[in-house]
């Protein structure tokens, strides 16, 4: 005669058993390469684990997973007014990682919060410090002081900045047009003194010129009929022939020079 199984017995059990399956898969953890666990045993440090297959103790032992890999954080537009007393609106894009999981877990609560605020504060007052010409001519040396004024004050944190780039620095559409008529007005600066320079060189030369055909009367005949050679080339109707002046002179036929009074 089959008596039928005694439910509670089971369930009593059954019960035991699957806390302890529970717990076992508590226990287990799996980090991956770039993860690296923070283990507390009773609330005070104990090691920190990883990466591959972690052990931890139920109810004594808690561990926080911290990712190693490199963040990106777009830092938002922030209002700067420059040096010079120009408003402008300055984002940029930081690069940063942890190096010790320790000190990101115990010295700061939330890093990643942290570091986004201790960026903008630190680009407010590093591009604050220059003229508007700077932030757009040094853009690298603006760089490298926001990078390394955030590398000193997040290392106490294990945490490593390892680049910083200026985005954008947009200016309003006043200063913008300002800025336009300023490279207008510089342009025709340049042209102008271009051009005189090339006139005070051609006269500088033309003096030279005139030097030397003085000293020799057969240079000057030549450039005579070099000049005719040119005029004969042209389709033109007009024939010039130049007579020297103390041919002249020779047949009384050259101007009289004015007396002085």
């Amino acid at each position: 005669m089959l008596f039928p199984p005694d439910i509670p017995a089971l369930t009593g059990f059954a019960i035991p058993i699957l806390i302890l399956l529970a717990l076992l898969g508590y226990s287990f953890r799996i980090l991956r390469e770039y993860e690296r666990g923070v283990v507390f045993m009773l609330g005070r440090f104990w090691k920190v684990k990883g990466p591959g297959l972690v052990i931890i103790v139920p109810f004594i032992q808690q561990m926080v997973r911290v990712d190693l890999r490199t963040r990106v954080l777009d830092v938002p537009p922030q209002d700067v007014i420059s040096r010079d007393n120009v408003s402008v609106q300055v984002n940029a894009v930081i690069y940063y990682r942890v190096l010790d999981p320790e000190k990101a877990i115990i010295q700061v609560e939330h890093y990643n919060m942290a570091t986004s605020e201790l960026a903008q504060t630190t680009l407010r007052s590093v591009v604050g410090q220059h003229e508007l010409d700077e932030m757009l001519a040094e853009r690298t040396k603006i760089n490298a002081d926001v990078q390394r004024i955030l590398d000193e004050q997040t290392g106490a944190w294990g945490i490593k900045v390892s680049n910083v780039e200026l985005k954008h620095i947009d200016l309003n559409e006043i200063m913008v047009r300002a800025i336009a008529k300023q490279a207008e007005a510089e342009r025709l600066r340049r042209a102008k003194i271009i051009d005189a320079e090339g006139e005070q060189q051609a006269a500088e030369k033309l003096a030279e010129a005139g030097a030397i055909l003085s000293g020799r009367p057969e240079a000057m005949q030549l450039r005579y009929l070099g000049a005719l050679q040119n005029i004969a080339g042209e389709r033109s109707s007009t024939i010039v022939f130049p007579i020297p002046m103390d041919l002249l002179e020779r047949f009384g036929l050259a101007p009289a020079a004015k007396s002085e009074n």
